[in-house]
């Protein structure tokens, strides 16, 4: 005859058994109750590649552990090989599609580029969060009109402001 149930045959824990139990379950209570993080972003990079140094600098910081930037970038690390505008608009347009912000990284130059501009309506088109970033304290640099048009939120270059502006234009999405 099998008997089933029951429960362990009389054992009983020792008291530093149970000290060590509520102990590892104060820790776990402890854990439970801090903040989730926040999720690492999906970042679309647009900007012009005469501004490749200061966009790469800016890539680097997201990768500094000490740092509050914090993004998976998907952007182009290498411009596309062909002048057939379709194609590197099918290409810029499944970067876009995987990201959930665009960010623009603004300089002097940035508001002339027509690519600049398609990327911005592009990522709206697709439903992306997209915010400026003004790699440069200059007030007098102007802000692409897409941005303009749809009230897009431009910072500084402040990781912290960067890091909000970010993820409030994910949730919005």
């Amino acid at each position: 005859m099998i008997e089933v149930g029951g429960g362990g045959g009389g054992w009983a824990p020792s008291r530093g058994e149970v000290s060590e139990i509520g102990r590892l379950e104060d820790i776990a209570r402890r854990e439970l109750e801090k903040p989730a993080p926040e999720p690492r972003r999906r970042v679309f990079l647009s900007f012009r590649g005469e501004d490749k140094t200061l966009v790469d600098l800016y890539r680097g910081q997201a990768k500094n552990r000490n740092t509050d930037l914090d993004f998976i970038d998907f952007s182009l690390r290498a411009p596309f090989n062909s002048e057939n505008a379709e194609y590197i608009r099918r290409g810029i347009r499944e970067r876009i599609r995987q990201s959930s912000v665009t960010q623009v990284l603004i300089t002097e130059s940035t508001h002339k580029s027509k690519w600049i501009d398609w990327e911005i309506r592009e990522s709206v088109r697709l439903g992306k969060g997209v915010i400026g970033v003004k790699l440069n304290d200059d007030p007098s640099v102007k802000i692409p009109d897409a941005i303009k048009e749809h009230g897009f939120r431009v910072v500084g270059w402040n990781h912290a402001e960067i890091r909000q502006a970010t993820n409030e234009a994910a949730e919005k999405r």
